[in-house]
């Protein structure tokens, strides 16, 4: 059975939404501010906006009742926010993704060491806005063959734009065999293909509804 990621769920509102549709996982980001203080944002800030919801929040909202999907947005210091979540929810009620092949890196490395046998993903599919094009290119090869880069980073997870996860990735994670997350699955044909069966493990998206509706019924577009 293919499982379903709420996407982007920041507020509470938005969470307990997610909850009530029966989603498998809540997925929200987590930006770290100047003060240290940990938030739910997408967009790195130095201070939060007013009514911004805090991260231990979130993690009591979630506690017993569903899955947590945590992107993190932060860049170092990565470990002892995934630890808050594991104590909070359980290794086993959470995974992890970030872009940052050392991020991976260092909490792979430390659930290893707790003995926490935790899914942390390296995502491949970054917006190459405001990079050289050169450079950009370079991105798109190493997220195009993510061999090396899944290898140092020790990354347990396939985590790929459903682009990049048509082209490759979804090979690649097969080959490997490493469960598959593809992100963000929106449109109600890429839903229908990517809820077929065997096609993703999970699958994040902005429609968590319609994605619940296409596993539950069966109707795959073709």
């Amino acid at each position: 059975m293919t499982l379903v990621s709420a996407h982007r769920c920041l507020t509470a509102e938005a969470i307990e939404a997610a909850i009530d549709l029966g989603a498998d996982y809540v997925e929200f980001d987590v930006q770290r501010c100047a003060d240290g203080s940990l938030v739910l944002l997408h967009d790195p800030v130095d201070v939060a906006p007013p009514g911004t919801l805090g991260y231990a929040e979130a993690l009591e909202l979630l506690a017993g009742r569903v899955r947590l999907h945590l992107d993190l947005k932060v860049e170092g210091g990565e470990v002892p926010v995934v630890a808050q979540a594991v104590d909070r929810l359980g290794a086993d009620q959470l995974l992890v993704t970030t872009l940052d092949d050392d991020g991976v890196r260092a909490v792979r490395d430390w659930a290893e060491a707790e003995g926490h046998d935790l899914l942390v993903g390296l995502s491949l599919g970054r917006g190459l806005r405001d990079i050289p094009v050169l450079h950009g290119i370079r991105i798109r090869l190493t997220e195009l063959f993510p061999g090396a880069r899944y290898r140092s980073a020790g990354a347990n997870l396939a985590v790929a734009h459903h682009w990049l996860a048509r082209l490759r990735v979804r090979a690649f994670a097969r080959r490997h065999r490493l469960p598959l997350l593809v992100w963000t699955v929106d449109t109600p044909r890429a839903l229908a293909f990517w809820m077929r069966p065997r096609r993703a493990w999970l699958v994040t998206t902005n429609h968590p509804d319609l994605a619940l509706r296409l596993r539950g019924a069966g109707k795959m577009l073709p």
